[in-house]
């Protein structure tokens, strides 16, 4: 007998923003009205996400591309290849890594650190009339009910024990 995992997201965006480290590439993400934040969140244990965020998973947000819209000039925004139409978006100034997308494919994916503290945590959140709430939006965008990838690269006693990583229910195990 198995029974889904229930995780409250509480409340929900409209819109977020986010930039890199040195503020020079800034985003917009209005969500459409049918956007599914519980099927959006995941995470990634590929080498090339691994390398990517020198973190042990990477942890996104995925939207259709078509909502993101950059707030500053793209002008550093470099994209960088490891597998042949998978862009890794970066900052060439500060390199942060902005963005995964199959370039042919209509969704985009976010890493959740890019994603600015207002609208993660709610840092400022009493200035915003009501648009914020206490404590932001950071469990509706980080839950990672919507699957996790690779998992055959688990490290074992380290990221194969993990709640986030979908060990308790939490989304779809991938092993690729």
């Amino acid at each position: 007998m198995t029974s889904e995992f229930k995780f409250d997201l509480g409340p929900l965006p409209k819109k977020i923003t986010g930039s890199c480290l040195c503020g020079s590439i800034a985003y917009r993400i209005d969500f459409p009205d049918d956007h599914s934040f519980k099927d959006s969140s995941g995470t990634c244990q590929c080498t090339q996400c691994r390398k990517s965020t020198s973190s042990l998973f990477f942890l996104y947000h995925k939207v259709p591309f078509s909502s993101v819209t950059w707030t500053t000039s793209t002008d550093t925004l470099r994209n960088y290849y490891c597998t042949e139409g998978n862009a890794r978006g970066f900052c060439s100034q500060c390199g942060t890594f902005l963005y995964w997308r199959h370039e042919a494919g209509k969704y985009i994916s976010i890493p959740i650190g890019t994603v600015d503290p207002l609208y993660l945590f709610g840092e400022g959140w009493e200035n915003t009339d009501g648009e914020v709430p206490r404590g932001g939006f950071g469990r509706a965008l980080a839950s990672c009910c919507g699957g996790h990838e690779w998992v055959s690269n688990e490290v074992p006693g380290v990221t194969d024990d993990l709640a986030i990583l979908g060990v308790d229910g939490r989304g779809e195990r991938i092993n690729e």
